[in-house]
């Protein structure tokens, strides 16, 4: 970019579109009303924002285009000028998990895409929304792939500062270092889960909190035994893993022939937001946080 951006700062958007992966498409958070669905962050954040726009009497609309298992190629090709066309005020821009998934990547070359997206975004004055890699350095089989969440998460942080984005700063949530976070997959994020990323995102927004308890960790579940954990890692070998390898091998995607969930600007029927997005006293894990129940309705493209 010719000259460097006025660093991001809180505003009112109007106009919200997320592109991205399946952590935007909002796996697994499933959603109760459409089968085979999901909800997720993105969503949850939409209903926040426009909460608040609802209360301070300004229009609000928000459309989807992020896709399951898509490459950050894939994303820059097929999603970046689409959402553009539909004239945002803020994108969220999470893209390239996928990439960094696979064994041999360069998160360089995954980064700099990432920041050519990011510039052509800010060009049109829009705000963007990025988000950093999870810690996983904890969970079982998963945690091979920690070394380059911390380096696409280091890298990142520089082009937030060099093109002046939010960054929803994942890695160090205490909250998300649970299994009760994620999905039997490993990979994708319960209700519980995106209800704290979206939290956490609108606190990043400038959205006021009273507190931020979406931080706070469970209480410890009692320990699996060795043996349990064992067998854990490999029914998910079995169930999760070969599936991806078998998919990859075969130049398959779980993206294959699916359209955006919601590939228009459309309004968000908004409820209020809670100051404090997690209920007191509450342990249950299974259930999102009560906010950010989105009422967001989705249609899949006439196209």
């Amino acid at each position: 970019m010719p000259t460097r951006p006025h660093p991001a700062q809180p505003r009112v958007w109007e106009r919200f579109v997320a592109i991205g992966d399946s952590f935007t498409e909002g796996m697994v958070d499933v959603d109760p009303e459409r089968e085979g669905e999901y909800v997720g962050w993105a969503d949850r954040v939409a209903a926040g924002l426009a909460a608040r726009n609802e209360l301070e009497g300004r229009p609000f609309g928000y459309a989807n285009l992020a896709i399951r298992g898509r490459l950050i190629d894939a994303i820059i090709a097929e999603q970046l000028e689409a959402a553009l066309t539909l004239k945002p005020d803020l994108v969220s821009f999470s893209a390239g998990g996928n990439d960094v998934l696979r064994p041999r990547v360069s998160i360089d070359h995954v980064l700099g895409k990432l920041e050519v997206g990011v510039e052509r975004i800010r060009e049109t004055g829009a705000d963007v929304l990025l988000v950093t890699a999870p810690n996983v350095a904890w969970a079982s089989l998963v945690n091979r792939v920690h070394p380059r969440m911390v380096e696409y998460t280091a890298e990142l942080w520089g082009v937030a500062q060099r093109t002046g984005s939010f960054v929803v700063d994942l890695y160090t949530m205490q909250s998300l270092r649970d299994a009760r976070m994620w999905g039997e997959d490993r990979i994708h994020f319960t209700s519980a889960g995106h209800a704290r990323i979206a939290a956490q995102a609108l606190w990043t927004l400038g959205m006021p909190f009273e507190v931020r308890d979406w931080l706070d960790p469970l209480e410890a579940p009692a320990p699996l035994g060795r043996f349990e954990s064992l067998a854990a890692d490999r029914d998910w070998v079995a169930a999760h893993l070969r599936p991806w390898i078998h998919r990859r091998l075969h130049g398959e995607s779980s993206g294959d022939h699916r359209l955006p969930k919601r590939p228009e600007i459309l309004p968000v029927a908004a409820r209020q937001v809670p100051q404090s997005t997690l209920p007191e006293q509450s342990s249950d894990a299974s259930q999102g946080p009560p906010l950010l129940e989105a009422d967001v309705h989705h249609q899949q493209s006439p196209h």
